[in-house]
């Protein structure tokens, strides 16, 4: 079941309940039986975990304004301190 809203000119938002795919154009409102307009919104994108939200937001704003940078971002101290895999010693290097 998915979640539609809908809105009434006098009373605002309302919301139901229909399988995907079939809710209609028009429903109802609970309060004075006016017909309300389907209302087309993202879907429920704030339940999501807030890096997931926070990574869509740093998207969404870099499309229109990207972030000016000086330099390539400075190592992580903890980087370095990671042990070498003797493996990769072995690969060729350009």
């Amino acid at each position: 079941m998915a979640v539609y809203q809908y809105r009434c000119p006098d009373h605002g938002p309302t919301e139901t309940r229909c399988a995907m795919g079939s809710a209609p154009a028009t429903v109802r409102c609970p309060a004075c039986g006016a017909d309300a307009a389907r209302v087309f919104t993202a879907p429920r994108l704030s339940f999501g975990s807030p890096v997931r939200r926070a990574l869509l937001d740093r998207t969404e704003q870099s499309r229109d304004e990207p972030a000016v940078v000086s330099g390539p971002p400075a190592r992580h101290p903890s980087a370095a301190a990671l042990p070498r895999n003797p493996a990769l010693a072995r690969l060729p290097r350009p």
